[in-house]
């Protein structure tokens, strides 16, 4: 745990400033964007204005503090902190309306540049034992968007990066009755981009699973700027919303686990056998 120059536990994830709305990446629902900011170079952002709205941001600023915790490949994040006054050049409305609405607080990702999509038939060098670290840790934050459609995974400087968490912890768009969905399983963990290349999950569990203590899943969430919190009429105050994502983790991490009961069943089925894409490199 890296310390400040106060003494006190440094920011999981940094908060930057963002100057420059560089490059549109007209991928999905949610626009993103390059954006050049003042103390972490480009930075792919998610802006809270966009259609997916904040818990997707919730949602990526989670599964990055989880990532980290873990020593998963993700990269860098960062809080982005946009002014009124940021974009007011871009000449598309549509880009407009979203930057008018994002002013405060966003979420990025280091930009990798000239980074490929991870191709199931072509990058089978990657290890099993990270192959079912991702797997366990998506079975976890039930994510499911990390399939052959939309793998959601790089391959930058020899590398396996995770990207693209916003459409993980789906429980969290109905509150109501959210406790009895803790122990849910994860039945699209059969469709895993990766589930054909992961090693023994239960080995991956009984790693994994000690490194996100109490204290690490407080300050994973304690990491969500309060701006993307509140508003939630089943939580009196932010303190009860974030005790909300803590023990939702926690007792899915320590109960009965049929997310993970059920990742070890889809994978004795057998794996997908994809071919390599038309547009992709190939070996």
């Amino acid at each position: 745990m890296g310390r400040g120059s106060s003494g006190e536990p440094s920011p999981l994830i940094p908060c930057v400033r963002g100057v420059r709305y560089a490059v549109p990446l007209r991928e999905g629902g949610s626009l993103p964007a390059v954006v050049d900011t003042d103390g972490a170079g480009p930075v792919v952002v998610k802006f809270r204005g966009a259609g997916q709205g904040a818990k997707a941001l919730v949602a990526e600023a989670i599964a990055a503090g989880l990532a980290l915790t873990l020593d998963l490949p993700i990269p860098s994040p960062a809080i982005v902190m946009l002014d009124a006054e940021f974009g007011r050049s871009e000449p598309d409305p549509e880009i407009q309306d979203i930057l008018r609405g994002s002013v405060g607080a966003n979420f990025g990702l280091a930009y990798l540049p000239g980074a490929l999509a991870f191709d199931p038939a072509v990058d089978t060098w990657v290890s099993p034992e990270l192959a079912a670290a991702i797997v366990w840790f998506d079975a976890l934050i039930t994510n499911v968007d990390r399939t052959a459609r939309n793998v959601n995974l790089l391959v930058w400087q020899d590398q396996l990066w995770m990207i693209d968490h916003g459409a993980a912890l789906y429980f969290h768009h109905r509150w109501p009755g959210w406790r009895d969905r803790i122990q849910s399983p994860f039945p699209q963990i059969r469709e895993h981009v990766l589930l054909g290349l992961a090693g023994d999950l239960r080995a991956a569990d009984e790693h994994l699973r000690p490194l996100l203590t109490e204290e690490a899943l407080h300050r994973v969430v304690a990491a969500v700027p309060d701006a993307w919190l509140g508003d939630e009429p089943e939580f009196p105050d932010l303190a009860a919303h974030r005790a909300a994502y803590v023990t939702y983790l926690s007792e899915r991490l320590n109960g009965p686990r049929r997310w993970l009961e059920e990742a070890v069943e889809a994978q004795k089925r057998g794996p997908v056998t994809y071919v390599p894409r038309t547009t992709h490199r190939v070996v």
